[in-house]
């Protein structure tokens, strides 16, 4: 590679946000994660990843994943899991994995009111000497959102890839092309791209969904701008694109500054706990159809006119693992019929 030449790794970074599961202490989940990276958008794995393992509030006698509530195993699973996740990832970067030297970052992370001293959870972050990994530990629960802002803080790339624990990719994703098509809308007023969301299943055919054909402003922006774009350097690529009139949380790849002027401009913007796209969300939304989309500048990934599926939801909260689901089928198949 010659010197000065922008690659993805020097673009990128991957932020992957993880809690307590009912598969932990197993992997399962996050191999599977990597594991869809190898096979379908390979660059990732060369990436910088910030990986944040946010915390429960408490410990009760029944879990509540959703509102910070953890059983005593499910706790102590936790311990475990999150010693299994940094060795995982370091041996995905390292081949001397166990000689990977580490430096202490202590940070905070704010929000609400400012002059509550209450409104602070502490956080402790362990980087790779050359930075290649990092995990976050809050001490506290923070929520995807200040999960996210905590990462967005860390990283010095002009783009992040954000990964919820428990979404798989399904198909080839053309990072490298969109990336520098990002890098050329960056001064185009009308038409910027400052972020993209991989569809999902509810998002098939968006173009021509109620959530776009049902506002006259909505359709017209859609049959406007809804293209096929090429990078300069690769102009048989074609990127397929329509304006998205959402910032939803499953993944998706945003400029880094864009991401905290828009969605973090201060700290009363997230409540601790909260999902981006069950408050931020719903207001980006409500301005989009207002005329505001360029102030948010939100993409979908369009193969094949939407009809290409390029994620999978394993319902991390539910998914016991494939291991603990097989012997659950065993129990089942044991018990005597009525």
């Amino acid at each position: 590679m010659a010197p000065g030449v922008l690659t993805t790794s020097s673009l990128l970074t991957i932020i992957i946000t993880t809690s307590v599961t009912p598969s932990a202490p197993s992997t399962e989940l996050l191999s599977l994660v990597l594991e869809s990276f190898r096979r379908h958008c390979p660059l990732l794995l060369n990436c910088r990843v910030i990986i944040v393992f946010d915390n429960y509030d408490r410990v009760t006698p029944t879990a509540r994943l959703k509102k910070g509530c953890v059983t005593s195993e499910q706790a102590a699973d936790y311990v475990l899991y999150k010693q299994n996740v940094k060795e995982l990832f370091l041996r995905q970067y390292y081949q001397d994995s166990e000689n990977v030297v580490f430096s202490q970052i202590e940070a905070k992370a704010e929000y609400g009111s400012p002059g509550d001293a209450q409104n602070v959870v502490n956080l402790i972050a362990l980087q790779s000497h050359d930075k290649k990994v990092t995990f976050i530990e809050p001490a506290r629960r923070l929520g995807f959102g200040l999960a996210v802002r905590s990462a967005l803080r860390m990283t010095e790339t002009p783009y992040t890839w954000v990964h919820q624990h428990d979404w798989v990719l399904l198909s080839d994703f053309p990072i490298d092309p969109l990336l520098e098509i990002m890098r050329a809308s960056e001064l185009d007023e009308e038409a910027p791209i400052k972020y993209v969301c991989l569809p999902a299943i509810r998002m098939l055919s968006y173009a021509v969904s109620d959530a776009v054909m049902r506002f006259p402003a909505l359709r017209e922006l859609t049959s406007s701008l809804k293209r096929d774009l090429s990078p300069a350097s690769q102009p048989d690529i074609k990127v397929p694109l329509t304006p998205l009139f959402f910032w939803h949380d499953k993944p998706h790849i945003a400029s880094t500054a864009h991401y905290l002027a828009r969605i973090f401009p201060t700290g009363l913007a997230i409540p601790r706990g909260d999902f981006i796209e069950d408050t931020l969300g719903q207001r980006a939304r409500t301005q989009m159809k207002e005329g505001l989309w360029t102030k948010w500048a939100c993409w979908l990934y369009y193969p094949d006119e939407g009809k290409q599926l390029c994620l999978r939801h394993l319902n991390g909260r539910a998914w016991p693992g494939s291991e603990r689901e097989a012997e659950k089928i065993a129990r089942l198949r044991q018990q005597p019929e009525e």
